[in-house]
């Protein structure tokens, strides 16, 4: 019976492997083939030139919204705050780009809010006596935009949980396909020194030709 339950057992694990195996690869496979292709292009970055398209915009503040804005004293300290929102919503409307509640930075003269996003960058600059404003939007590209996907450059929380979970996918992926070799090493005698050269190429190459 022992002899029996053996092969039971090793069909069960193997079933299970397989079907871990293929759903994580399911999840992940839109995923890898973006990575790996920012991959490329982000070891060729100098090589790939991209013009980025920059937009420049000044305007004024009316005399209702920028009147608030007006430095309370001569020593006011430095600080960070959100644009109050009737002004976030005027600058929506005028510069013709969304303006949310992140913090800015306030000093005795101005108002900096800093936008930076995948595959490009974006600020304003208010100054608070006059209520003169400074705008200006930079677009590096889709190429940019994909790369900064890849660092999870400035991507916000839910790319970051994407990034994560996406991880742990490959880790499945990857650890079930182990698993799933060593099931069937026995009858393919070249999967272990091929798992080896995965391992041994990067090694060497870091070794010997990274310094």
């Amino acid at each position: 019976m022992s002899g029996e339950k053996k092969p039971a057992a090793r069909a069960a694990w193997l079933k299970q492997l397989h079907q871990w195996h293929w759903i994580s690869s399911a999840m992940c496979l839109i995923g890898m083939i973006l990575f790996a292709v920012t991959g490329i292009t982000l070891n060729h970055a100098a090589d790939i030139e991209s013009k980025p398209a920059i937009v420049s915009k000044t305007a004024q503040l009316p005399t209702e919204l920028a009147a608030p804005l007006k430095p309370r004293s001569a020593n006011e300290a430095d600080s960070k705050a959100a644009v109050p929102a009737p002004v976030r919503e005027w600058l929506t409307k005028e510069l013709g780009r969304a303006i949310d509640g992140r913090e800015a930075e306030w000093n005795r003269d101005e108002i900096y809010l800093a936008m930076p996003r995948p595959g490009g960058d974006a600020w304003v600059r208010i100054a608070r006596d006059s209520g003169e404003i400074e705008f200006e939007d930079t677009d590096r590209g889709w190429i940019s935009y994909l790369n900064d996907l890849h660092k999870g450059r400035h991507a916000g929380v839910a790319w970051s949980w994407f990034i994560d979970i996406f991880a742990v996918a490959c880790l499945i992926f990857s650890i079930t396909g182990l698993l799933i070799l060593k099931f069937h090493a026995v009858s393919r005698p070249s999967t272990w020194p091929l798992v080896g050269l995965g391992l041994v190429i990067p090694a060497l190459l870091a070794l010997l030709l990274i310094h």
